[in-house]
């Protein structure tokens, strides 16, 4: 089905930075595919002490895959929910799609962080990872429906309380791996602190930049008086409307979140797969006496 809905800016040209961000995305999306991949192929080798051998690990990679591929999607084919802009006019582009896609995605890396967690939990009978590893994937669902009541309600609260969550949960998440310090010596512990290391800085951006940027639209929209739709009315919307927009001004506040989200973020998927292969080598790593 092709829809009317209007260009609202010209094409996609080079001296546009949107054209040269957008080859960013695309460029490390093909990379990062690439890497699953080479991944799937080295977990997937046979031979005795592989890090295949883990059990799970079927489970991880295909977690991963969902996360890698989503993200690759969303890169190729950029857009801002709320707003319904999108930079290519294809029904691939619609926020029913694309906010799918997501959800997969964002689930399957919760899924990821639970499975490593519990993994990491069991083996040195650490309690409070073991209850970081139970929760945080039910934190992310409800922060997929509040994503999804944003969404649909044009209403950037919902944004501003879903990332909250996503900062809750990773909080916790963080809380978990730090439990694991004193169990640990070696790589292992260096591992676990670039891995805290990076949810500090994660905590930071979600406290310091995306929350503060959707509470700020969500008060600009009240002061506005604009007229939200139900969630109904948006279920609708999402599936027919978007619009086409090559403007740098309606794309400066998604580049940041949106170039962190589809590559930091997938990398540390790729990296959970690695860690979780590597658990028949983790008790080398044991601090003695723990």
């Amino acid at each position: 089905m092709s829809l009317q809905w209007p260009v609202r800016s010209g094409t996609l040209a080079w001296s546009n930075p949107v054209a040269l961000w957008w080859s960013l995305l695309t460029l490390v999306s093909g990379v990062n595919i690439a890497a699953w991949f080479l991944l799937y192929r080295g977990l997937q080798d046979p031979r005795p002490g592989g890090l295949g051998n883990t059990p799970g690990i079927d489970l991880m990679l295909f977690l991963c895959a969902a996360y890698v591929f989503g993200c690759a999607f969303r890169s190729f084919l950029p857009r801002a929910d709320v707003q319904r802009i999108c930079l290519f006019d294809t029904w691939l582009s619609s926020v029913m799609v694309g906010r799918s896609v997501a959800t997969v995605a964002e689930v399957s890396f919760a899924i990821q962080w639970a499975l490593i967690l519990h993994q990491l939990g069991s083996m040195t009978g650490a309690g409070t990872t073991l209850t970081a590893a139970w929760l945080v994937v039910p934190l992310i669902l409800i922060a997929q429906c509040l994503s999804w009541y944003a969404v649909l309600t044009r209403n950037y609260l919902g944004h501003a309380i879903e990332n909250s969550l996503w900062a809750v949960a990773f909080f916790i998440v963080g809380i978990g791996l730090c439990r694991l310090l004193p169990e640990f010596g070696g790589a292992m512990r260096a591992v676990l602190i670039v891995a805290i290391a990076g949810i500090a800085g994660f905590l930071a951006f979600i406290a310091t930049v995306d929350v503060p940027m959707y509470l700020k639209r969500w008060r600009a929209e009240a002061a506005h008086d604009r007229t939200r739709l139900s969630p109904l009315e948006g279920l609708r919307d999402v599936r027919v409307r978007w619009v086409v927009t090559r403007d740098f001004a309606e794309w400066k506040d998604e580049i940041a979140w949106m170039s962190l989200y589809f590559s930091a973020a997938v990398w540390a998927s790729l990296a959970l797969c690695v860690c979780y292969a590597c658990a028949e080598y983790l008790p080398g790593f044991r601090i003695e006496g723990m």
